[in-house]
């Protein structure tokens, strides 16, 4: 102890020398009449010498701040080698008030290159022929009307393009099958999806010529599991003789806007595990006709995930538009990233408004819909063109195989090959014996006639997905998922869909963010338990224990990740389904992370015992318990109250990412008299705070203790908490109530102090070691920040804005934002209760508005957790009528219309704002962040749940919080969004530096920061001490 504090103490008077000794540098040079001469009258040799001497100024102050690193880190490591003692992390209060915590001696500031992104790169890219970016900003997104293809234009051929070579024609049967929307996953199957399969058994082996395709691997395996070996074996046998192909091959057909990239392949590994193990198949081409816009990571996975092809239909109809006028629909597909084009995915995109059978023929819907044979007239569905289908006969087989093939001649010159692809399905199809008749006879009457007539230059057949894919590889003479010569190559994505007018889906970005937000937490508890329970498997197969660990655990992560995946359904994670039905998912996530924190809590006590043979599993009494809990599907979780007294209750806290990480741990415990101990018995700060169980009034039921905790990569750290008298690192948060004027009742709990404040209108702040914060005194909202590095302040204001829908025939709805014009300012009846709550872990201003509850916290901790703001925003919009509720960060970045906005949780994409385009298109899917950026600073809102995000100014950040409408918007759905829960938003603001400070104008402050960061070490060592 006493040589560390001998070193630190030389080691300060070093650094007090040196920067002596430069101030009086400095000084000489700015004051040695010898050098003083009036402005502009220096001579040209003067002028050589100071210069000269200013360099020379520069390279001595450069070297002294190498040295006082060098120092710096001596002591840091002598701080390190010295060993743990409970005083040294003593956290203490500065003269302005504000707390120290010397956790560690990382650094406190982050910096990021200009050339940060390898878009930003843009000559070690792969040069693209179409990116969608640049798309956008040469279309005029005009909706004229093209005739007959309203979205489109007319199409002319020449009758003798085909003479030397036929057109070949792929009809691929199909049905597009939700798992769960306007019934729920259980009563689709019951009702419709069982009675297709066991149709297809039947239907498909009559004729080898019929072929089919199946997307959703979630109906294939509840099916599978409830029929016989015989019909096991008629089913493997189709789909290997390649009557029947499995397309994607995913647990369900996934929305590609809000979901995670963890989930994405969750589901892909699920369904193609279940394919290789029950019929030894892995898919080979992609089948996405229904998600709402379209993601460039979904083909990034599914090439590596050995698909060479793909297909995606809902994409704005402009774009599709164009690209048929180009001939460009069909593309290889690059990640905007991609140095060698590596990742080139053959993606062909449907051109026409649906995936329905009067949509996929050719152009003319009334035409194609007569070949709709389900439509025959006695059936329950007709065409709406009031042109029904006819039996094909003999007798007007020539006539209609000439209407028919004319559209597929006109599609056919939409593409580069000659060979058409034409999808005939729809939703839930072929649930009926009669249909599979009716399809399948009058197309094969059809093909008959066609290929047996070779003036028409046609060879028409049904097919497989990948059927089609493969004429076309051979047309081009080129290998599965090679490019074909000429072929575009494509860089970007597809959001935001539009399908008629502008009718923009930008709403289901936001739709239901309650269960967007607990589909992030189960998905986080999966990926834990996962790998809890293989560490803890792979350590009982060491010590022999196979049979004493709980291996049955595996069917419970099974379960999970199956509720997982099928919540990535297009018509779940995304907020479009029934009530109904989003109760059932509700359920289904609840269950599965109630039994993921089982396998949790099982591992965990296998891992941490030293003694392995002292493990017991007891499945009615769990040795661990969780930290909190949820009362039902539509609950925010509630703590767990931990009681203390003084036997140790031990505290297991896992990190389940590969980085050690520093972070607050926050746990409800009955005594105020709390201490907490590492593993190996060092006492921890604690800041000890209320649970409040209203705006002014803190709760009886316990405290809130938060203590730091650095946690190994992929590690379990144990704690022990005890009531104790010895709490002398225990210490007590500060809050101050702001009422402004409202007559509240008001409650303490000994011994937090607690002080109220009236009419307090002056701004005030809150700051930690590394930044500052201001807040309005009026309406408790963020206004600036200031890092203390560099001592510059950045206005970041944060604002509530309200929108509201049209007032004509078309409003928003579940998948639609059809705002009534830009929003309004938040007006609440009521000014707002702030609470500012002040310690030395961290401090808050928490904001009690009626439709709201907005919290700003920072942390006193190293790394990026003590250089973001944590933001919570808990909604509850539930009397409000066709209103959006939406929270707008303003600033002064020179951003220009630019925003960037993740993909997946995978890759970012930059935006631009279209002034051309209705505010609704200027709204992206924010997976899980999205920031704002100049030359000098960036901001980026990270977010634990998928919502609509957009920069509609230069500077300025805006996310919609959540949505409560009352209107269908006429998409099928037949319901508008008024289910809606008390939700919590959890956001997290971060501010970086891009550009390097000017160092002449910088350098006084880095000495200075390093200076007190060295001093505070001094006082912390003599505070060990005393303690």
């Amino acid at each position: 102890m006493k040589l560390r504090k001998q070193v630190t103490v030389c080691g300060g008077a070093v650094f007090c020398v040196a920067v002596f000794s430069l101030y009086l540098m400095l000084d000489r040079v700015q004051h040695d009449p010898t050098h003083r001469q009036n402005a502009g009258n220096f001579p040209r040799s003067q002028i050589s010498v100071l210069q000269n001497r200013i360099e020379q100024l520069e390279q001595l102050l450069e070297e002294n701040h190498q040295i006082i690193s060098h120092i710096k880190d001596s002591v840091l490591e002598l701080t390190e080698n010295g060993g743990g003692v409970p005083g040294a992390q003593l956290p203490f209060r500065n003269p302005n008030g504000s707390w120290n915590f010397p956790f560690d001696g990382q650094p406190t500031f982050l910096s990021i290159s200009p050339q940060d992104c390898q878009f930003a790169l843009g000559s070690r890219r792969q040069k693209t022929d179409m990116q969608m970016l640049d798309v956008h900003s040469m279309l005029n997104f005009d909706n004229v009307d093209g005739g007959v293809w309203k979205q489109g234009f007319e199409i002319l051929y020449d009758a003798n393009e085909w003479d030397a070579e036929p057109l070949q024609v792929f009809v691929v049967p199909h049905s597009h099958n939700d798992p769960g929307w306007i019934k729920t996953f259980d009563k689709y199957y019951s009702d419709q999806t069982q009675h297709i399969f066991n149709s297809m058994l039947v239907k498909l082996k009559e004729d080898p010529r019929r072929k089919f395709i199946w997307s959703e691997i979630s109906f294939f395996a509840k099916w599978w599991e409830s029929v016989d070996s015989q019909k096991r074996d008629a089913m493997r046998k189709l789909i290997l003789s390649g009557q029947l192909e499995i397309v994607t091959g995913g647990w369900v057909m996934p929305d590609e806007a809000n979901v995670h990239y963890f989930a994405m392949l969750d589901q892909l590994i699920e369904g193609h595990q279940w394919l290789e193990k029950n019929i030894g198949v892995t898919p080979r081409s992609g089948w996405a006709v229904d998600p709402f816009g379209h993601s460039p990571t979904m083909a990034y996975l599914l090439k590596k995930a050995n698909l060479t092809s793909m297909l995606i239909q809902r994409v704005h109809y402009s774009i599709k538009k164009h690209f048929s006028a180009t001939r460009s629909l069909e593309f290889m597909w690059r990640q905007a990233w991609d140095t060698d084009s590596s990742t080139d995915m053959f993606c062909h995109m449907m051109p026409f408004y649906s995936y329905d059978v009067p949509h996929t023929c050719g152009p003319d819907p009334k035409v194609c819909c007569q070949f709709d044979f389900k439509r025959l007239p006695g059936g329950r569905v007709n065409c709406p063109w009031k042109v029904p289908p006819h039996a094909i006969t003999e007798s007007n087989v020539a006539e209609r195989a000439n209407l028919l093939l004319d559209q597929y001649r006109k599609k056919s010159k939409l593409f580069r090959s000659k060979v058409v692809l034409v999808p005939l399905g729809d939703d839930f199809r072929y649930d009926k014996s009669q249909e599979w008749d009716q399809q399948y006879l009058n197309y094969q009457r059809l093909f008959d006639y066609m290929n047996s007539h070779p003036e028409m230059h046609v060879q028409a057949q049904f097919g497989t997905l990948s059927d089609y894919f493969d004429a076309v590889y051979k047309q081009n003479g080129v290998a599965q998922g090679s490019r074909p010569p000429a072929f575009p190559v494509l860089s970007g994505d597809f959001f935001v869909y539009a399908d008629r007018e502008d009718h923009y889906w930008s709403g289901y970005f936001t739709s239901r963010p309650f269960y967007k937000n607990l589909d992030r937490v189960l998905e986080s508890h999966l990926r834990g338990a996962e790998i809890l329970y293989s560490l803890a498997v792979a350590q009982s197969r060491r010590a022999g224990m196979e049979g004493r660990y709980p291996v049955t655990d595996y069917s419970l992560l099974t379960d999970a990740r199956r509720n997982v995946g099928l919540f990535q359904h297009h018509d779940a994670i995304t907020g479009t389904a029934k009530e109904a039905v989003v109760i059932d998912y509700g359920f289904r996530l609840l269950r599965s992370l109630v039994s993921l924190k089982i396998v949790i809590m099982n591992a965990a006590h296998f891992l941490i015992l030293r003694n392995k043979d002292t493990y017991r599993y007891y499945h009615t009494e769990p040795f661990l318990e969780p930290d909190e809990r949820r009362a039902t599907q539509e609950s925010l979780p509630e703590r767990v109250l931990i009681e203390l007294d003084s036997t140790p209750r031990y505290l297991v806290v896992f990190n389940p990412v590969e980085q050690e990480r520093v972070c607050l741990v926050t746990v409800l415990v009955g005594s105020a008299r709390v201490r907490v101990l590492t593993e190996d018995g060092q006492t921890i700060p604690v800041q000890l705070s209320a649970q409040w169980s209203s705006s002014a009034e803190m709760s009886k039921e316990g405290y809130l203790a938060s203590f730091p905790a650095r946690l190994p990569g992929l590690g379990l750290a144990v704690f022990q908490l005890y009531d104790s008298f010895d709490s002398s690192l225990t210490l007590f948060s500060d809050s101050l109530l702001r009422l402004h004027g409202q007559n509240l009742a008001q409650r303490r709990l000994d011994p937090l102090p607690l002080r109220i404040h009236d009419s307090d209108q002056q701004d005030f702040f809150i700051q930690s070691q590394n930044l500052q914060l201001w807040f309005s005194g009026t309406t408790g909202m963020l206004e600036s920040i200031k890092c203390k590095e560099d001592q510059q302040e950045l206005k970041l204001r944060i604002e509530f804005l309200i929108y509201g829908t049209r007032t004509a025939k078309d409003k928003s709805g579940a998948y639609l934002f059809l705002p009534d014009g830009p929003a309004k300012p938040y007006a609440p009846k009521e000014p707002p209760v702030v609470r500012v709550v002040e310690g030395p872990l961290f401090s808050e201003v928490v904001c009690y508005y009626q439709h709201f509850q907005h919290a700003v916290r920072i942390h006193n901790l190293p790394g990026v957790d003590g250089l973001s703001l944590d933001v919570t925003t808990t909604v509850d919009i539930r009397d409000q009528t066709n209103k959006e509720l939406a929270m707008r960060l303003v600033t002064d970045i020179q951003s220009e219309g630019v925003l960037f906005t993740d993909l997946n949780g995978f890759q970012i994409q930059p935006r631009r704002y279209f002034h051309k385009l209705p505010l609704q298109a200027n709204f992206y899917p924010m997976p899980s962040m999205a920031y704002i950026q100049d030359v000098q600073h960036r901001l980026t809102l990270h977010t634990a749940q998928a919502l609509g995000v957009a920069s509609l100014k230069s500077g300025e950040l805006e996310v919609i919080l959540d949505r409560r409408l009352m209107q269908d918007d006429n998409r099928g759905l037949g319901q508008g969004l008024k289910d809606n829960k008390r939700t919590a938003n959890h956001f997290r603001i971060l501010l970086e530096k891009r550009a390097t400070a000017n160092k002449h104008a910088g350098f006084l402050s880095k000495i200075t920061s390093i200076f007190h960061s060295l001093i505070s070490y001094i006082y912390g060592a003599s505070t060990q001490e005393v303690t």
